[in-house]
């Protein structure tokens, strides 16, 4: 039984917002405060949860009796909420009601959420599902009264993002070759599940097909020869729209295990402004460097940089050996200040200079809430600067923390400027992932400036269109200049990219163009009857530059076909991603995509779900079919 404080909320005049009483709490919820969440505890469904404070204190006060109106006083007089609170609380009670966690719902509550926008999300932190204690444990956990928040989140609802209309389709006749830089960012991924799991549809530009695709393990082959890429191809009736083909491109690139690892020269710099005081930012952000400097071993070091009002060294270079320093270091940062990601880059670029070994990994790793407002004059000035550090071998990767004030678009640019990944790190199984798990690849780069590209074959394809990479799209003669920036692949980092392609001879969906003047359209050469889908290039440089590399493979038909009912795991698993990034995008190209259909994908392949995100991802599709029907 919940003990909760039953005090009367103070009168307030005016029409309820929301509902007449507010719903019932389960009687038979255990509840355990912890400092900056609350642990709820499910006996029917034997489902342990973590609330933030506010979502803890809004199921306290659901007792069936209090008017709605109330409760929104309350949150106002007792809590510093402002004109979000209606927002706040409904997004409360929808999270509450899907995890079981209520009787009953008032019909009101089932309001519809405005689809584009990012205010609910930016309001209410998430509620994660953890691991269930067991039958000694959930004994022990002891009733209790969630403690009062007293403070929000600053800068609700001033998160943005890049707006861009997906890949049209291509003629090949007029458009025969198409380019792009290989993209292994993920962060996409994890802030739609942060705005799903908040009780809200993503904004349509926060979702990146490609980055939802790169989020899974894939069952590709490693090189087998000194490569440090490979790569696989598969063809088949693409799901959504059965006339036309889906080709799958997966790019392996070889693993390294950490032990393998070059030593490690790690300088972290952390935003400590007063916006990263929640504890979805710092706190989550301290216990996230714990778990990669728990991976540190002797020929490692670490130093931390921290930017507010001005920038500061707090920790000087230190050894792996000295992982007590370090956690003390941690554990004595506090949020407060405005914010100089200028001068605080500047800062640790020296420091990671003095820290460079010949042979080693170089790397600064940012972590924000992604409000860069003080320091370097301009924009690109600071983007100057990562691109010159990086061309002398230190690399920047970009973590997002909290929500209000993510700057999505900043902190892509300046990982892709800085040779580094982006990832936006929402719980500290995120940080697991990204930071132990595949920390090659987030550290260690095994090739830089990774570029492909397609030339389709007319008479097997008369139209295409990549899914994904619209931020990445490389122009023709990009390709053979070694100048030119593009993606960096880490060890053991996989790439898939997907192309919906029309067969030569079907009705294609694209604008025919008008007849040139001076010039005729090109007539396929003779080679266009061998059989051949395309003929792919991957290009790439070593992590130490020079001269890239070029390896080229025609895509046979026969050998990369397959009937739909033989496709690989992988091959669905991607087609299901991408449905479902379709889906929340609104896409054009939906044609047959439905949420029950990008679930039946990603249920076809959970017996090689490994680590779990599969079914994860099931469940996120649930979710989103959910609020889809509410908008």
């Amino acid at each position: 039984m919940l003990r909760g404080d039953t005090r009367p909320l103070p009168a307030a005049a005016g029409r309820p917002l929301l509902g007449d009483i507010m719903p019932l709490k389960r009687s038979d919820l255990v509840v355990e405060p912890m400092p900056d969440e609350t642990l709820i505890y499910d006996p029917r469904s034997k489902t342990a949860h973590r609330v933030p404070l506010i979502t803890a204190w809004i199921l306290a006060h659901a007792d069936g009796k209090s008017q709605i109106i109330d409760v929104l006083a309350a949150m106002k007089a007792e809590l510093g909420v402002g004109d979000d609170a209606d927002n706040m609380l409904t997004a409360a009670l929808e999270e509450l009601t899907r995890k079981g966690l209520l009787t009953s719902t008032t019909g009101s509550t089932r309001r519809a959420f405005v689809r584009h926008s990012s205010l609910l999300a930016a309001s209410l932190p998430a509620i994660t599902s953890i691991v269930a204690p067991g039958p000694a444990a959930a004994v022990s956990i002891t009733q209790g009264v969630a403690p009062v928040l007293r403070s929000l989140p600053e800068g609700l609802a001033t998160e943005s993002y890049d707006h861009f209309e997906d890949n049209p389709f291509r003629e090949t006749a007029l458009h025969p070759v198409s380019t792009f830089a290989v993209d292994v960012d993920t962060a996409s991924y994890s802030n739609v599940r942060r705005f799903l799991r908040s009780g809200q549809l993503p904004p349509a530009d926060a979702v990146r097909v490609e980055e939802l695709l790169n989020y899974f393990r894939y069952d590709d082959p490693e090189p087998a020869d000194a490569s440090p890429l490979a790569c696989h191809a598969e063809l088949s009736e693409c799901p959504w729209q059965p006339e036309h083909r889906l080709l799958r491109l997966g790019l392996q690139a070889q693993r390294i295990d950490r032990a393998s690892l070059p030593p490690c020269s790690l300088v972290f710099l952390f935003d400590v402004s007063g916006s990263m005081h929640t504890v979805d930012k710092l706190p989550l952000l301290r216990a996230a460097m714990k778990l990669l400097v728990e991976t540190l071993r002797p020929e490692d070091q670490v130093a931390i940089v921290v930017y507010a009002g001005a920038a500061g060294l707090v920790l000087p270079p230190t050894p792996g050996t000295e992982a007590s320093t370090i956690l003390a270091a941690l554990d004595e940062l506090q949020a407060g200040g405005s914010t100089n990601g200028g001068e605080g880059i500047l800062l640790a670029y020296k420091t990671a200079t003095k820290m460079a070994r010949a042979g080693g990994i170089q790397r600064v790793i940012l972590a924000t809430d992604g409000d860069f407002n003080v320091g370097v004059s301009s924009r690109g000035e600071l983007v100057r600067l990562i691109e010159h550090e990086r061309a002398r071998g230190v690399f920047l990767s970009v973590l997002g923390f909290g929500t209000g004030n993510l700057k999505d678009l900043a902190m892509e640019q300046l990982a892709n400027h800085g040779n580094g990944n982006y990832a936006y790190i929402d719980s500290i199984a995120e940080a697991r992932k990204v930071l132990v798990h595949e920390a090659g690849a987030t550290l260690h780069t095994i090739a830089k400036d990774v570029k492909l590209q397609f030339e389709w074959n007319p008479r097997e394809v008369q139209a295409y269109r990549l899914i994904g990479y619209e931020n990445r799209l490389l122009d023709r003669e990009d390709f053979e200049d070694d100048q030119k920036d593009a993606g960096e692949l880490g060890a053991g980092h996989h790439v898939t990219a997907l192309y919906e392609l029309i067969e030569a001879g079907q009705t294609s969906p694209t604008q025919t163009a008008a007849p040139l003047r001076y010039q005729k359209s090109l007539e396929p050469a003779d080679l266009a009857t061998s059989g051949e889908l395309g003929f792919l290039k991957l290009r790439y440089q070593p992590p130490s530059g020079g001269q890239s590399l070029l390896s080229t493979f025609p895509l046979e038909r026969h050998e990369v076909e397959a009937p739909a009912a033989a496709t690989s795991d992988d091959y669905r698993l991607a087609a299901g991603v991408a449905c479902f990034g379709m889906l929340l995008r609104d896409s054009r190209h939906l044609g047959l995509s439905s949420w029950q259909l990008a679930r039946e994908l990603v249920t076809s392949t959970l017996a090689g779900d490994h680590d779990g995100y599969r079914q994860e991802l099931i469940e996120l599709i649930d979710e989103a079919d959910g609020l889809a029907d509410r908008t």
